[in-house]
């Protein structure tokens, strides 16, 4: 189904987590969405949680130019437009490993995906939002409480995730003459596979190894929701949405 009415959004890391989870939140919504990640296997399965709604799956790798442009094309030639952008895909890398044995390999991997991913992507959706009739749109940023507070043992997560916050506020501002809003969500303990392992214990600052909270990853996909659907006069900067009781706040 195309509904050239609705809200479009362009979600990347859409098949799985917390992208899959906004996506669906989003296309229960009556938003049109495009799916975008790097297999189409997942993507098709995101779709399908959402029965007849409007949807395009684009599979994609957000650190490679061509697939962003790709993905950003195919949007606006089936649905006519960007309204908004959820920049979520990125890695974590590896983990428990010192910054003394991090692969330089590994450490490009996750800045790839993390920054330039992100970068690409708002920068394909600055273009079209910029260009098109109604001009102007939204970009969400999926930082991470890591964009405040690092885990041991981070350091590529950590310094892409406080690189993202700095991208958010060079594209809030300059945004602003063209109706863009920009703005950021930090996430903490949301449960999702990426996340599976913390309950069952994660490595604390003091060397221990404790189980952590979690939550709904669905409290996250209302709150993106919530700041997609304000008006463009109106902007969430940013937001921390996390586990009540998890370790972050003070010493824990």
């Amino acid at each position: 189904m195309t509904d050239r009415n609705s809200k479009i959004a362009v979600v990347t890391g859409a098949g799985s987590g917390i992208g899959r989870a906004v996506a669906v939140e989003l296309l229960r919504a009556g938003w049109s969405v495009v799916l975008a990640g790097r297999r189409a296997e997942p993507l098709a399965e995101t779709a399908a949680l959402v029965p007849g709604a409007a949807s395009l799956a684009v599979p994609a790798d957000v650190s490679r130019p061509e697939d962003v442009d790709a993905l950003f094309t195919a949007a606006v030639d089936r649905f006519g437009r960007v309204d908004l952008l959820f920049n979520n895909a990125g890695t974590f890398g590896p983990g428990g490993v010192p910054v003394e044995e991090l692969p330089y390999d590994a450490w490009r991997h996750v800045v790839d995906t993390n920054l330039n991913g992100a970068f690409l992507c708002a920068q394909a959706a600055y273009r079209r939002m910029k260009e098109q009739d109604p001009r102007g749109g939204r970009i969400i940023n999926n930082g991470s409480v890591s964009a405040h507070t690092p885990r041991p043992h981070s350091v590529a997560y950590t310094a892409t995730k406080h690189a993202l916050t700095g991208l958010t506020k060079s594209l809030s501002l300059d945004g602003r003459p063209y109706g863009i809003a920009v703005g950021q969500i930090d996430i903490g303990n949301a449960a999702t596979d990426m996340t599976a392992r913390m309950p069952m214990g994660a490595l604390q600052a003091n060397g221990e190894v404790a189980p952590e909270p979690m939550m709904d990853v669905a409290d996250v996909a209302r709150t993106v929701r919530h700041m997609a659907e304000l008006p463009l006069e109106a902007n969430v900067q940013f937001a921390t949405v996390l586990a009540t009781t998890m370790p972050y706040i003070g010493r824990g």
